[in-house]
């Protein structure tokens, strides 16, 4: 299914377990391969100064306690995974059974649209890199792709004596020198 087909809902969820409820959802993303159907589970938070005793502190403060956004391709499943998460209580909508995604503009007031990241890398396609952390650790190819979108690079690496393409992201690797 095209990624253009999701939409951003809202899950109401009991109040101090946002980010449980975010954990629990992308773990079970995971374990179902279901990246692909919902794509993505925000707590939306902003920096606060406060200041207690004289003393200031940033801290990070929720902008919607008890909700939980998660952009999906609304289906049976997705809906009954998320409905069926442990904290969440159902979802903002005129029916529980058919909630209402964020418009277009509600996104874009909430700053949830499609970000445009500068990443600013030190490589080019067709660079020779290494990587640094992970799986592919110490793995040498060439750049292929650069998406800055998604923060990834796609290097050919040389497996079972033909070019394989490997998707990493842009801290994963860096230019061999």
């Amino acid at each position: 299914m095209a990624e253009t087909e999701a939409k951003w809902y809202v899950a109401h969820t009991y109040s101090g377990y946002e980010n449980k409820v975010k954990a629990d959802l992308e773990k079970t993303i995971e374990n179902r391969n279901l990246e692909d159907t919902i794509l993505e589970v925000s707590v939306p938070t902003m920096e606060v100064v406060e200041v207690k005793n004289g003393q200031k502190k940033v801290v990070e403060k929720k902008l919607f306690p008890g909700y939980v956004l998660v952009r999906m391709i609304m289906n049976e499943d997705t809906w009954y995974i998320v409905r069926n998460t442990r904290g969440v209580t159902g979802f903002v909508g005129m029916k529980a059974s058919d909630p209402t995604p964020l418009s277009d503009e509600e996104v874009r007031n909430l700053g949830m649209g499609p970000k445009k990241r500068n990443v600013v890398v030190d490589y080019q396609v067709g660079d020779e890199v290494i990587a640094i952390s992970g799986a592919w650790r110490d793995t040498t190819g060439r750049i292929a792709a650069i998406n800055q979108q998604k923060q990834t690079v796609t290097i050919m690496v040389e497996m079972f004596g033909r070019e394989t393409p490997v998707e990493l992201g842009v801290t994963e690797v860096k230019k061999k020198t």
